[in-house]
């Protein structure tokens, strides 16, 4: 059975941090690109940050660059989002999902999702 269980979303006031984890189970983890997904009040899902298969590689959303990290640790299965410098437009429910296309078809799965808000 396939799972991703996110962790870490709360309360935070402006200009500070969380660290997001998602848990994965069920699936060759390493096989799969790991996505953070993001969908704000009346806004539509968003792409926040993506890591490859092996770590070596990632990409974000230019309203995260330089505030946001994504990272994954193979041996356990878990992917991490550290966000700093929060803002209030970060305010979200944060999405874990998993990726993958080869010659069988598109694998996608996801995660229930954490909800971050940023305010004073």
């Amino acid at each position: 059975q396939v799972q991703l269980v996110e962790s870490g979303g709360g309360l935070v006031q402006p200009g500070g941090s969380l660290r997001l984890s998602c848990a994965a189970s069920g699936f060759t983890f390493n096989s799969y690109a790991m996505n953070w997904y993001r969908q704000g009040p009346g806004k539509e899902r968003e792409l926040v940050a993506r890591i490859t298969t092996g770590g070596g590689s990632t990409n974000y959303a230019d309203s995260v660059k330089g505030r946001f990290t994504i990272s994954r640790d193979n041996a356990k299965n878990t992917v991490y989002l550290q966000m700093n410098s929060l803002e209030p437009e970060d305010t979200a429910v944060y999405y874990c999902n998993a990726h993958r296309t080869d010659w069988r078809g598109n694998y996608n799965y996801w995660g229930q999702g954490t909800q971050v808000t940023v305010s004073s």
